[in-house]
């Protein structure tokens, strides 16, 4: 390896911010590697509340994090831009050029190269090519699909409170995210209910759609029946076995023959890995667009390129595509690629330890899984403990990136502008 060695990341997702930040502060404040992180948005937040920014009930500005303020505190740098070529021969990588929203070029087309490549680009719904559904449906796997919603669904919720009729919400998936989706809109209803018009809130009828036998599959079955009767009390209609057909403008039809209603319709059902990895070099893919790699992270073609998180596929020990796999796979790669960097050393295998899992319906209920199938939370408090610690999960996230003194100013950001402010977006 050359003194300087220079190592790409690409994406600022929970593992790659993560990555750049603990790699800054050690290679990169030592001069030893420069560290470059790569990312379409110039800004950071945490997935596991996408569906808290698209109904409205979290503070894109507060909970943003911006890669150009995290790359000077922390001895990396940062560049926007989108990775649309990969030469693995001359170790490179083709950064699309940049344009405003006018289309005018800010950045041309360049060039990276490096010595160690990252590959950490997430993951987004898979709609396995259902008719219709790219053309009529909405997503929520970025901060600007989950902006663009909640756009909508403000507009058609102002719509209805004028017209005195019902807001028909249909969202296909009754994994974490759609089933999340589904209570926190109640929320924001209930919220803006508060501040809007003096009048009472429209009707919200929103129809959760999920192909398998139960809800939150991930979760045991307790689980699923209590999140279920959640739903259903406070009004969402949950169909289990409702395989969809296609979409249109006026919402899905079923492949048993009806039609499912809605103004509003969200796909977030499947996961795959964007597009793009097709033309990452020839890499080997998983049938879902994954990367794979070998139980140390490292691509099974190339021994200068590493994918982790929700891109990434470890063929012996496929691992589910979580916050918490993305985070362990960051850690293990900033404390093993100092060493390849220094002198190529193997890595070691990554092994995964399951810590458990939160599902958190708004306000309204909340359970974890601890390792082992134990279920908390629920009944109680309305599943107090299980609300707290999918609060405390993210709150981790921010210490991990800010530090311990920036993340508790965060905390008290976050208070005092509840204090402030109305808890729900209405603007």
């Amino acid at each position: 390896m050359p003194s300087r060695a220079e190592i790409v990341i690409v994406g600022g997702g929970v593992a790659g911010l993560a990555l750049a930040t603990r790699l800054g502060n050690s290679l990169g404040v030592q001069g030893r590697a420069r560290i470059t992180l790569i990312d379409r948005s110039f800004s950071h937040v945490w997935k596991p509340m996408l569906h808290c920014f698209a109904a409205g009930t979290a503070s894109n500005e507060n909970d943003r994090i911006s890669f150009m303020a995290q790359a000077s505190a922390n001895h990396f740098e940062f560049w926007p831009g989108d990775v649309v070529g990969l030469d693995r021969e001359r170790r490179e990588i083709t950064l699309a050029p940049l344009c405003a929203s006018d289309g005018a070029v800010v950045l041309d087309s360049r060039t990276l190269p490096y010595d160690a490549l990252v590959l950490s680009i997430g993951s987004c719904a898979n709609d396995f090519r259902t008719p219709g559904v790219a053309e009529n449906c909405l997503f929520i796997d970025n901060l600007v699909e989950a902006n663009a919603f909640n756009e909508k669904f403000r507009m058609a919720l102002l719509r209805a409170y004028a017209d005195g009729g019902a807001l028909d919400i249909a969202i296909v998936g009754g994994g974490a995210t759609g089933t999340q989706l589904a209570a926190e809109l109640h929320k924001a209803l209930d919220i803006v209910g508060l501040h809007a018009f003096a009048t009472s809130p429209p009707k919200l009828r929103v129809t959760l759609l999920e192909a398998g036998a139960r809800i939150l599959p991930a979760f045991p079955e307790r689980v699923s029946v209590a999140a279920q009767a959640e739903l259903e009390r406070l009004g969402v209609s949950v169909r289990t076995s409702a395989m969809v057909a296609g979409a249109d403008g006026t919402g899905f039809s079923l492949k048993d023959g009806t039609h499912v209603p809605a103004a509003l319709r969200v796909w977030a059902a499947g996961v795959k890995a964007p597009e793009v990895t097709g033309t990452y070099g020839g890499l080997s893919l998983s049938r879902t667009g994954q990367i794979i790699v070998k139980p140390n992270l490292r691509s099974v073609d190339d021994p200068h390129i590493f994918a982790m998180g929700d891109c990434s596929f470890i063929a012996d020990e496929p691992l589910p595509p979580t916050a918490q796999v993305a985070r362990q796979q960051a850690h293990h790669l900033a404390r093993h690629l100092p060493a390849f960097i220094r002198n190529g050393t193997e890595l070691p295998s990554c092994v995964f330890r399951n810590k458990g899992a939160i599902v958190a319906l708004g306000n309204y209920n909340g359970w974890g899984t601890l390792p082992g199938g134990n279920v908390f939370g629920g009944g109680f408090l309305s599943g107090l403990g299980a609300r707290l610690g999918h609060i405390m999960l993210y709150r981790q996230h921010q210490v991990e990136i800010y530090g311990f003194w920036r993340g508790l100013m965060s905390l008290l950001a976050d208070r005092i502008d509840v204090a402030i402010r109305p808890a729900a977006r209405l603007d």
